[in-house]
């Protein structure tokens, strides 16, 4: 009852309440990273959701689009503004997310959207963290979220997806309340995402 009804009912709640309370924030960083996104406040990008169907998530965008002499995209860290730094830290660059689960395609807490390429390269059991929709925050984020390894990152995905309830909706959600107080586990500048997925090297593939 409650993963049917009732978690869908509170993400739209609390979504729809946040968005309208922060409004206001929402607004003024859309204007200030337009200027220095050279007009472009927003982050689009595909990832897989529930079942593994592909949807479009946004965020704030915290990078500019410099390239080198070839043309390719410079490195991160070298490409992250100054205001891309402060609304990682503060985890502002996560506020459109919120449209996406009042649209349907993503919940307040789940296992993280990665990216469409890892698709192939999941084993059996890892692939269970797509049994449910993505999520803003989850079980791995308040868990050492890029401190831990792919394997353990995952284990704690399919381990939501087991146990996933009211209760552990709740903790999950006040965890990562502290952690955003606290900036713990947040992406700097030295950090900025994650090493990539590069498939798994066990014997269970």
């Amino acid at each position: 009852m409650y993963t049917s009804l009732f978690k869908r009912l509170i993400d739209i709640v609390i979504s729809v309440t946040i968005v309208l309370l922060a409004s206001p924030i929402i607004f003024i960083l859309i204007i200030v990273l337009s200027i220095s996104n050279n007009g472009k406040p927003f982050f689009f990008q595909d990832r897989p959701g529930k079942d593994e169907k592909i949807f479009r998530l946004v965020k704030f965008k915290s990078m500019n689009d410099r390239k080198d002499t070839n043309g390719k995209l410079l490195p991160n860290h070298e490409r992250i503004t100054k205001v891309g730094r402060f609304i990682r830290k503060t985890s502002l660059d996560e506020l459109p997310q919120l449209f996406n689960v009042i649209h349907g395609t993503m919940s307040l807490i789940g296992p993280r959207p990665l990216l469409p390429k890892y698709l192939p390269l999941y084993n059996e059991e890892q692939r269970k963290r797509h049994l449910v929709k993505p999520g803003i925050t989850g079980w791995a984020q308040v868990n050492g979220r890029n401190a831990i390894s792919w394997d353990k990152k995952f284990e704690l995905d399919v381990w939501y997806v087991e146990h996933v309830s009211f209760k552990t909706d709740m903790m999950i959600l006040f965890k990562t309340m502290e952690k955003v107080v606290r900036r713990k586990d947040i992406d700097n500048e030295a950090n900025i995402g994650m090493i990539p997925f590069t498939g798994n090297t066990s014997s269970n593939e």
